[in-house]
């Protein structure tokens, strides 16, 4: 999966919003496997003031002592699914997204070990699942959700992975993603027909 990655993302140029936001850096993991490679996603705790019982991909708000959004996704990456920055290759940025909240994410592709132990930070996180990537490719969404989003509207797909539901700022990471290294075409400004 790795040179697919790297030979699909070294030139691919990610979108760059001009707003000055609070930062957050997210990784989105895929597992190196040439068989069958998964994305790594977390279910986020009930608990949490923001985002409570969504599904996410790893990732927070820039610390100050963050030298980049990536050490920011690395760190955060550890802290709610306990996968140390060494276990990690970055690959590329994606294009970054706006929160709901007013936070300005940048995505970074990861590959990641296909064995290491994944152990949910319980105060943050309540469940790590694994979606094989054929999955979505087959683009069998649940729905599609119009969003309002700087004077256009985008239509972001629904994905069920057993009991999980992959949609909003996610789901727009992961079309990025579909698109940029699986040529999906997925187009988030039209409605699907």
């Amino acid at each position: 999966m790795r040179d697919l990655l790297v030979q699909r993302l070294t030139d691919y140029a990610p979108r760059k919003l001009d707003l000055n936001y609070t930062e957050a850096g997210i990784l989105v993991p895929v597992t190196d496997d040439t068989g069958n490679p998964e994305m790594i996603f977390t279910l986020r705790s009930t608990n949490l003031s923001t985002h409570r019982g969504q599904v996410a991909y790893p990732g927070g708000k820039r610390d100050p002592g963050d030298l980049s959004l990536a050490a920011t996704a690395l760190r955060e990456t550890h802290e709610e699914i306990g996968l140390p920055p060494d276990q990690v290759e970055i690959i590329s940025p994606l294009s970054q997204v706006m929160s709901l909240h007013g936070i300005l994410v940048s995505p970074y592709v990861g590959v990641v070990p296909v064995e290491y132990p994944l152990e949910p930070n319980p105060g943050e996180i309540d469940s790590v699942f694994r979606v094989p990537l054929s999955f979505f490719l087959e683009d069998k969404r649940e729905r599609t959700d119009a969003i309002p989003f700087q004077n256009q509207t985008i239509h972001v797909p629904c994905y069920r992975w057993e009991r999980y539901q992959i949609w909003g700022l996610s789901a727009v990471v992961l079309v990025d993603f579909l698109n940029a290294v699986y040529d999906a075409e997925i187009d988030l400004l039209k409605p699907r027909t």
